[in-house]
């Protein structure tokens, strides 16, 4: 990326001069680079300032382009796709939410069940963000296929970790993060199945054929190709790897604390990701006690602190939800990480307990 920032500063849309055509040059190669990532066409790639506005443009653009009509989701869906939602139905749309089954999953008959002749675009993530699920995108795009109807799906949380390949999945629009797997932050992208209609959200300078005006980020998206690169690389290693570690993660958990809950399935599921709720305990101790040692989190970086609606969609009360931990993987978690982790969750629910028998005593 560090050229694009400094001597190789051009707009990728200025190409009547050699900084601008190198620019475009660079644009149109991690377009390429990244779209073989997903087998598709570099064409169908809108860069977008990240899965959020993907996830505007593909929701807000086909309903408006449509006019009317009735729309379905789910409850444990990214804010990034409820908010756009309720924003639709504002305008008139209806919308549906379905209601997953205790382990975070759709069922495709539930999708089925919740399909009216005014349906018109289906939304279900491919990788929860806070429980990690992986919802059965094939077969829910078969659904919607039989009744013509288009698909969204949020794979910001997928991309790069598992398979992901829009046109086998079946699904018709695709959003995606660059920072999800290890790219820059604030760069992102809509993939668009040909044909289907969109209405941009912005105008004022025709980039991205039209549907997401302004200048291109030529840094950010140079750092988004290089790491899907990156991601393709070793992902089939990555995985096998971080799933080892989080099943070795969720072992010892069990082991030193036998009321702990598994939150989502465990299969199928991100590699890297472990939901887990505590009960009996109070949830801002927890995360005040282990702040120091661990960086968690109860739910998405987007809730500002609130109970997760994911994990009270799947059945936890409000209480549960807070003495709850969502804990990752990555590149360069190790056993001894796992192990560390492990030491610091127990010990600290330890001491909580034994604050609570304490104060009951008292």
């Amino acid at each position: 990326m560090a050229p694009y920032w400094s001597e190789e500063w051009g707009n990728p849309s200025s190409r009547q001069h050699r900084l601008g055509l190198t620019a475009s040059a660079a644009v149109n190669l991690a377009r390429r680079q990244i779209a073989e990532a997903l087998a598709i066409t570099p064409q169908r790639l809108v860069f977008t300032s990240g899965a959020t506005e993907a996830n505007n443009l593909a929701l807000l653009g086909h309903a408006r382009a449509l006019g009317s009509g009735h729309l379905i989701s789910v409850a444990t869906e990214h804010h990034a796709v409820l908010d756009p939602l309720h924003q639709l139905q504002r305008e008139g749309f209806a919308v549906t939410l379905l209601q997953p089954r205790a382990d975070g999953l759709i069922d495709p008959q539930q999708l089925r069940a919740a399909i009216t002749p005014d349906t018109r675009l289906v939304s279900v993530m491919a990788a929860n963000n806070e429980i990690g699920v992986l919802q059965p995108l094939a077969e829910l795009a078969s659904v919607c296929r039989d009744h013509g109807i288009a698909l969204h799906s949020d794979a910001a949380q997928a991309f790069g970790h598992i398979p992901l390949e829009p046109d086998a999945l079946g699904v018709d629009l695709l959003s995606l993060s660059a920072h999800k797997l290890y790219g820059p932050k604030g760069i992102g992208a809509l993939v668009i199945r040909e044909g289907l209609g969109l209405q941009p959200l912005q105008w004022g300078g025709g980039q991205e054929a039209g549907l997401r005006a302004g200048t291109l980020p030529t840094a950010l998206i140079v750092g988004f190709a290089k790491a899907a690169q990156l991601a393709m690389a070793d992902r089939e290693e990555r995985q096998q790897r971080l799933a080892g570690l989080r099943d070795q993660l969720w072992e010892g958990l069990q082991q030193r604390l036998p009321g702990v809950l598994l939150n989502g399935a465990l299969q199928p599921r991100l590699p890297h990701n472990l939901n887990i709720t505590l009960p009996g305990v109070n949830g801002s101790r927890l995360h005040r006690s282990l702040k120091p040692q661990l960086s968690c989190s109860s739910g998405s970086a987007c809730s500002n602190g609130a109970p997760s609606h994911v994990l009270q969609a799947i059945g936890r009360s409000r209480a549960e939800a807070e003495a709850s931990l969502r804990l990752s993987l990555g590149r360069d978690t190790t056993a001894d990480d796992v192990h560390q982790a492990v030491i610091a969750v127990g010990e600290t629910v330890a001491a909580a307990q034994r604050r609570s028998t304490y104060v009951q005593l008292e």
